[in-house]
């Protein structure tokens, strides 16, 4: 029997805009992002999600929310994720060994959100899912062919929150 396999895909919390001469690449959280990942971290912890590998994008936001996040697992700051679309994600992902159990990815919409969409063939939440991809959202995805075989349909979608759910626990 295979083993299944789980990948966790983050967006990052709500960036500032109070400079509009920063880049995009730049921008910080918010204050409702910083409070957003102490409710994620929070949420990890307690649902105990521990990633073997974390790819998280080069941009100032989604580094602050893995940061404040703060999931166990080895971590890489991937230049590819910041501009990235879905075909980059998956090739990326499909890169990973087949002995990975587990990998968090930390980035950007629509890739994210599309990654979610395409990989997932059933699971709650994926109407929520159509309609947004939230920052802070945090879908996980359960498979069980090898990270070089991941593609659409192969996925079922086990998790689902976003920091607005959060709150009221």
């Amino acid at each position: 029997m295979s083993a299944t396999r789980r990948l966790y895909v983050l967006r990052h919390a709500k960036s500032s805009w109070d400079d509009p001469d920063e880049r995009d690449h730049d921008r910080p959280l918010a204050p409702r992002g910083r409070r957003a990942v102490r409710l994620l971290a929070r949420y990890v912890q307690e649902n105990q999600i521990q990633p073997e590998l974390i790819l998280c994008s080069t941009a100032r936001r989604a580094v602050e929310t893995l940061e404040g996040v703060d999931p166990p697992g080895e971590r890489t700051i991937d230049p590819l994720l910041y501009g990235a679309g879905y075909e980059q994600l998956l090739e990326r992902l499909r890169q990973q060994p087949a002995e990975l159990g587990s990998v968090m990815v930390v980035g950007h919409n629509p890739a994210l959100q599309v990654l979610v969409l395409r990989l997932a063939r059933s699971g709650e939440g994926l109407e929520d899912i159509r309609r947004k991809y939230p920052t802070g959202a945090l879908a996980t995805l359960e498979f069980v062919v090898p990270w070089s075989e991941l593609e659409a349909g192969t996925a079922v979608l086990t998790g689902y929150v976003r920091p607005k759910m959060l709150q009221y626990q």
